[in-house]
């Protein structure tokens, strides 16, 4: 590090940070919108990251449940929904899943989850997804082919499966639904770590936040194509709709 900062501000993936941690342990780093830094090796604690490197998770345990009861208000009949996960072992994956999955038992949802993590597998997963005649796709978050889903999504469309994605980017790419946190509220949050670090305090005294501010966006484009109508109040409460 010869620029010698006094603060380094990274968003968008976990591999920036990872490099950065790596490069230095004395500059503060802030993290904007990763997923869970703790599973990602970045420290051993949320409320005590202890090193330096602190910020902003987009990390939530209950969002996939949260996203499948808007998926069921959406629609009612949904009994029978694919899940992609970028990884089945992960610690973090794991977590999400079992919350889903309860979640899921109370709607009445079976679900059928599968890890993917090249797009040469996408092709073979929604063939098997339109012969077991699944009612929706959920795509978790940290998405298995990057940030980038549109092949995905494009796939998804082309069988008439809805689907529910995380980041609000998606259903400008196609998605029927986007749930997740707000990405813009988490950089201007970020601007109160970059504060408090060049008064004085130490990275390593200063908590890891999750998010607290979400959007939801509906993209109507989709939904006339694949033959869905959206419910009005779920049209009422979205940030975005996409006409």
């Amino acid at each position: 590090m010869t620029l010698k900062p006094d603060v380094i501000v990274t968003g968008g993936g976990s591999e920036c940070p990872l490099a950065l941690k790596n490069a230095t342990t004395t500059i503060p780093i802030v993290f904007i919108n990763i997923s869970d830094p703790v599973d990602l090796g970045f420290m051993k604690s949320l409320a005590h990251p202890g090193g330096n490197i602190t910020g902003l998770s987009n990390f939530l345990l209950e969002l996939p449940g949260k996203q499948l009861e808007l998926l069921k208000e959406v629609i009612p009949k949904t009994s029978l929904v694919g899940v992609i996960s970028p990884s089945l072992s992960a610690p973090a994956s794991k977590a999400r899943i079992r919350e889903l999955e309860a979640v899921a038992k109370s709607l009445a949802v079976l679900l059928q989850v599968v890890g993917v993590q090249e797009e040469k597998e996408l092709e073979a997963l929604f063939d098997r997804a339109t012969k077991n005649r699944l009612d929706a796709i959920m795509i978790l978050p940290s998405p298995p082919l990057g940030q980038d889903n549109k092949r995905l999504i494009h796939l998804a469309t082309k069988s008439q499966l809805p689907t529910i994605l995380t980041g609000t980017r998606s259903a400008d790419q196609g998605a029927l639904i986007s749930y997740g946190p707000s990405v813009l509220d988490l950089y201007h949050r970020a601007a109160v770590y970059v504060d408090k670090i060049l008064k004085g305090t130490k990275a390593a005294d200063v908590p890891v936040e999750r998010p607290t501010k979400f959007e939801l966006v509906i993209n109507l484009k989709t939904a006339q194509q694949i033959g869905l109508t959206v419910p009005p109040n779920v049209l009422a409460r979205a940030d975005r709709v996409i006409r």
